[in-house]
């Protein structure tokens, strides 16, 4: 284990260590939060190299195919991949499976006779395995009905279907990397889960350029089920260490332990699967919706995303990381500090995302032609992508708030469907204004259409936070979330107005960026806002801690 690993470690069955002094941590203190800074902080040095060779890949396939009939093809069977990444790793199962891992160390604490976490797994992997080894094959088997009824108006279903033979197998494999990553943050172990799409990535920009001279697309689809196995790998040996280390430290006597069923009921990984499952809907509909438009839409909608949603990721990143501590406070009755702790992440969350979105926004054309522009990606394709990149930007804020107000949802470990409700509601937005934008718009009014229904979903969530969630102070949440937003509408301006004055795109975007920071810093600096002061002093806190680590 690097030295690295070593510093995050939280002492044995994840617990916090106590402090070195002897002496109980001031009263409303929380003794976690530099660890809780050292995990963020190399937590999100993985994340930013998994984003950057997200875009590689999706420079590579650009360059090697375009935003034509063989990149639409592939985007189609790409959508399992985005489903199962949903599912099984970012949202659905890491929401049953951090809480019932949490609720299972916090029993192992208090003496149980038989180790929960053990029992836990012994009752749970093997089920996972078979669901997820029986859906995958019954994808491959219905691929040819699946390309249909995702794009009917494709022109090369035949193509889609090989590609989906292949990313198919994702779901078994995303299966098993999610669970290693929900079990090793309950841990308190970030290392590996973040590393995972570093790999990922690595298995298909690999598969790409090695393979694609020979068999076009299908490269890239066969780097996905690579890349899966390669989730899974990276993650196994430090599942299997932690979780043979801490059978020694199990006690053999004392109250008897809940069973797995207890930790982790059948209803909950409904609820939480079905809400996943419905909020990866506004990616089908968007699809469907695209599969009608001329040839290329699918693919500069797709390039959009994917470069407007890395302020989303980063975003993400703390809630990502703090998922377990809300979920052991919750389970050890400790409600102020989880609620403090939601309260200090969405403020964290909100600044974060509306700063990339302001530089999205600003600079979206130079962005575009930066990353894409080469290869059979023209120029054209960079405008195309550019316009619906800035109108998809606009819901960013409301996917990040859905992302982190949902893990106070389920952090609890108990079932609830008011998180299905409420992303029903926004994906009944979504279809009702995307088939009426469609007309109107075309691939932009998908767009607007998947930021508008996000949105609502994001304040109907907001509003239902009570005593049984995580009973969080709405109207201080939502105040504080308006520093950011004037912040970012002021920054946007500036950045884009200076950024339309340089003809070169790197000089624009590196103008048009550093404003939008410098902007958006003083605006916040003036308006007081709250989430900045504890951020940097925790950043530098564990940079400092971490330049020690020998």
């Amino acid at each position: 284990m690097s030295a690295t690993t070593h510093s995050l470690d939280a002492g044995p069955a994840g617990k916090i260590p106590a402090p070195a002094t002897g002496t109980e941590p001031a009263k409303g203190s929380d003794p976690s939060n530099g660890f809780l800074a050292k995990a963020a902080l190399v937590t999100a040095v993985l994340t930013v190299a998994g984003s950057v060779l997200g875009l590689m890949r999706d420079q590579a396939l650009a360059h090697f195919f375009g935003a034509g009939s063989e990149t639409d093809a592939f985007l189609v069977a790409w959508t399992v991949p985005e489903v199962a990444t949903t599912l099984l790793i970012e949202d659905g199962l890491a929401f049953a499976l951090v809480p019932a891992f949490s609720m299972a160390l916090a029993r192992r604490g208090q003496g149980a006779r038989r180790d929960p976490v053990r029992a836990l797994v012994a009752a749970s992997l093997p089920r996972l395995m078979l669901a997820s080894g029986v859906v995958a094959l019954l994808l491959m088997l219905g691929a040819p009905v699946l390309v249909e009824v995702l794009a009917p108006g494709l022109p090369d279903p035949r193509l889609a279907v090989d590609c989906t033979l292949l990313t198919a197998t994702c779901v078994f494999t995303f299966g098993l990397a999610g669970y290693c990553s929900a079990a090793l943050r309950a841990h308190r172990r970030f290392v590996a889960p973040a590393a995972i799409y570093v790999f990922y990535n690595i298995g298909i920009i690999t598969a790409v350029f090695v393979l694609a001279p020979r068999y076009g697309v299908r490269a890239a689809a066969l780097g996905v089920a690579v890349g899966g196995v390669l989730m899974v790998l990276v993650q196994a040996p430090s599942l299997w260490r932690q979780l043979t280390r801490d059978t020694a430290d199990v006690p053999h006597e004392g109250k008897q332990g809940a069973s797995a069923p207890a930790l982790m009921s059948g209803t909950l990984v409904a609820t939480v699967l079905l809400f996943a499952l419905c909020r990866q809907s506004q990616v089908l509909i968007e699809r469907f919706l695209a599969s009608s438009l001329p040839s290329g839409a699918i693919s500069h909608l797709n390039y959009a995303q994917k470069v407007a949603q890395v302020p989303m990721i980063l975003s993400l990143m703390l809630c990502t990381v703090t998922l377990p501590v809300v979920a052991r406070a919750l389970a050890e009755g400790d409600v102020k500090r989880a609620r403090s702790r939601v309260e200090r992440d969405l403020g964290l969350a909100g600044c974060v995302v509306l700063l990339g979105t302001s530089v999205v926004i600003a600079c979206a054309p130079q962005l575009i032609h930066l990353l894409f522009q080469r290869g059979a990606f023209t120029a054209d394709d960079t405008v195309a992508t550019a316009a619906v990149m800035r109108v998809y930007a606009l819901g960013l804020l409301g996917h990040t708030l859905v992302g982190a107000l949902v893990r106070s949802y389920f952090s609890g470990g108990r079932a609830t469907w008011f998180p299905l409700g409420a992303m029903a509601v926004g994906v009944a937005a979504t279809a009702g204004l995307g088939t009426w934008a469609v007309d109107l718009w075309g691939v932009r009014g998908i767009a607007l259409a998947n930021a508008a229904g996000i949105s609502v979903t994001a304040f109907v969530l907001l509003c239902g936070m009570g005593p049984r969630n995580v009973p969080i102070r709405v109207r201080g949440v939502l105040g504080e979330l308006l520093k950011p937003v004037a912040a970012a509408v002021c920054a946007t301006g500036c950045g884009g107005a200076l950024a339309s004055r340089f003809e070169s795109p790197f000089i624009a975007f590196a103008v048009g960026a550093s404003t939008v920071a410098a902007v958006f810093a003083l605006m916040l600096w003036a308006l007081k806002a709250q989430a900045v002061g504890p951020v940097v002093r925790s950043v530098t806190s564990a940079a400092r801690r971490l330049a020690h680590v020998r």
